[in-house]
């Protein structure tokens, strides 16, 4: 009995929420009472404060409906908006949640791609999230919990924007763009876990509550916005008719990634010369 290994409730239910790489168990349980009330108070009760407000303040900004507009026909692939996005967000130079892709128009054009997260309102990755570690907030914003995920990489495997990576690695310290490009405001992840762009919620939400305007005030505004020499790239509120993005979408033409999967994703190109729609 000695070398016997009790699991804790919490652990218990972590475990039983992964068990074949499904929810449907603890589902199913969490019908029978007071089960139910257990796995919500142990799911909610170990949250960190930085999660438990992450989740009230998608709640607290459903008035909103954050999105990115991003003209091509600006963007002169200085990557400049992926630096910043390695050195604020803190991601190592082996992964990168914002991505450059040279392309070419069906013309033979040149153009430079870049691919953030496109934070769909149908988003398939937070659909086969069997712990529920990844959700659309009220605002549009596609989040993470990385207290609750597993690791299995579904949502890697079920995003089509390849928007996600996996962290093979334990990190200490900042990754190495922050002298160049801008202090690290957020803390490395954990091994284990899948990550991604977050339109730098940390500053949408900070700046809300000082009373900034996302897409506005610089300090509220994803680095990438801010970073990017030419305005190639636009943030704010698509709930607000006199925002830029607002503006942008309904007076140029523009399309979105895959808008044949029915994702509805977050993030609108403007198209690059030659390239018609």
């Amino acid at each position: 009995m000695a070398d016997e290994k009790f699991l804790t409730r919490r652990e218990f239910i972590t475990a039983l929420m992964a068990i074949g790489g499904s929810a449907a168990v603890a589902i199913a349980l969490s019908e029978i009472e007071p089960l139910a009330d257990l796995i919500q108070r142990e799911l909610a009760l170990e949250l960190p404060e930085v999660r438990q407000e992450a989740a009230r303040a998608g709640n607290r900004n459903a008035r909103h409906h954050w999105a990115m507009v991003i003209d091509l026909r600006k963007c002169i692939g200085c990557q400049y908006c992926v630096y910043a996005c390695q050195a604020v967000n803190n991601v190592p130079d082996d992964m990168r949640w914002n991505v450059y892709l040279p392309e070419v128009t069906p013309t033979g054009a040149p153009f430079h791609m870049t691919r953030p997260c496109m934070h769909c309102q149908d988003a398939p990755c937070t659909a086969v999230c069997p712990t529920r570690a990844t959700w659309v907030r009220d605002d549009g914003i596609v989040i993470m919990d990385y207290g609750l995920c597993i690791g299995c990489r579904y949502c890697q495997v079920a995003c089509p924007y390849e928007a996600r990576v996996f962290n093979w690695k334990a990190r200490d310290g900042d990754s190495g763009y922050q002298a160049e490009w801008g202090t690290a405001e957020v803390a490395t992840r954990p091994r284990g876990v899948a990550e991604k762009c977050t339109f730098c919620v940390h500053r949408i939400d900070r700046g809300l509550a000082q009373g900034m305007i996302p897409g506005v005030d610089r300090p509220a505004t994803p680095a990438c916005v801010n970073i990017c020499p030419v305005e190639a790239r636009v943030f704010g509120d698509l709930n607000d008719p006199d925002s830029r993005v607002s503006r942008l979408i309904k007076d140029l033409p523009t399309f979105r990634l895959r808008e044949d999967l029915g994702t509805e994703p977050n993030v609108y190109y403007v198209p690059p010369e030659g390239m018609t729609l």
